[in-house]
């Protein structure tokens, strides 16, 4: 028998209530497909993503599906497909709100949390734009040094929920996260922790020095749920490639909102995902 909360994709998504502010990996960190295929099938809403440090096929969906309110990222693209088709629309059309946000600030912000203080410095981002537009960004003068030495202070953020898709979990429920350590970061600076996994292998990952560097520790994990191909059409690293056919056939059919919904009830019928 499992020592975890073991979930259906069902109950997963019933774990996320609409409006919780949800940490959602880059595409090369474990996008939990099968879980967003839950969350637009139960009807999801108001859901305030924050991406680490972007989104791509994830996002666009859950914003065409509606289920989405607002984005915090440093991008949302198809990468070399071109641009995200229902995220352009809803910026153009008024309907989403978009935080602009870069890389360093985003991981900087969780961090935060992680470390348990209020705020974090960065210097990057002085000078730019994106200040301009980030009425919640401060800059300070450093506490250290005479000379006038400015620095941007970045609220903590805390996170609802942080939700993604690894290769396996063990009995015990660690989970095996391998390199993405960033993902360990957005684990550590939410409230609820859910993750899809392709497998349940035997044993504990700690037993062993090779596994336990890339595991995270189950007592972190609120619950998982098995689905195998769970990250398709995105890639899941050193296990399957993306579905480069898929994700084009996206990218042309989500041009428009007619095109959008009709791929949209065949991605909802795949039996792509299996638990």
């Amino acid at each position: 028998m499992d020592a975890f909360n073991r979930l259906t994709l069902e109950e997963l998504a019933a774990g996320i209530p609409d409006g919780a502010l949800i940490g959602v990996p880059a595409d090369y960190s474990g996008v939990p497909m099968a879980a967003t295929r839950a969350l637009v099938a139960r009807g999801a809403r108001g859901l305030r993503l924050y991406c680490l440090p972007y989104t791509t096929l994830q996002g666009d969906i859950l914003i065409g599906a509606g289920a989405a309110q607002s984005v915090e990222a440093a991008a949302v693209t198809l990468g070399e497909y071109g641009l995200a088709p229902r995220f352009t629309a809803a910026v153009e059309g008024g309907r989403i709100e978009m935080r602009d946000s870069t890389c360093p600030a985003l991981h900087t912000q969780l961090q935060a949390t992680e470390k348990g203080v209020p705020f974090m410095p960065l210097r990057g981002v002085i000078g730019s734009d994106i200040l301009k537009h980030r009425p919640d960004w401060k800059v300070i003068d450093s506490p250290f040094g005479n000379a006038p030495d400015p620095v941007l202070a970045l609220p903590a953020v805390k996170l609802d929920v942080a939700l993604f898709h690894a290769p396996y979990a063990d009995a015990e429920g660690n989970v095996f996260i391998g390199r993405r350590r960033e993902l360990a970061t957005m684990v550590h600076a939410a409230t609820k922790v859910l993750v899809t996994v392709e497998r349940i292998v035997e044993g504990n990952l700690f037993d062993s020095e090779a596994s336990a560097a890339g595991a995270l520790p189950a007592f972190y994990v609120d619950g998982i749920a098995v689905a195998e191909n769970g990250a398709w059409p995105c890639g899941l690293t050193d296990v399957y490639p993306p579905d480069a056919d898929a994700v084009r056939a996206y990218a042309v059919a989500a041009k428009t909102e007619a095109g959008f919904v009709a791929w949209l009830a065949e991605f909802m019928q795949s039996k792509r995902f299996a638990a």
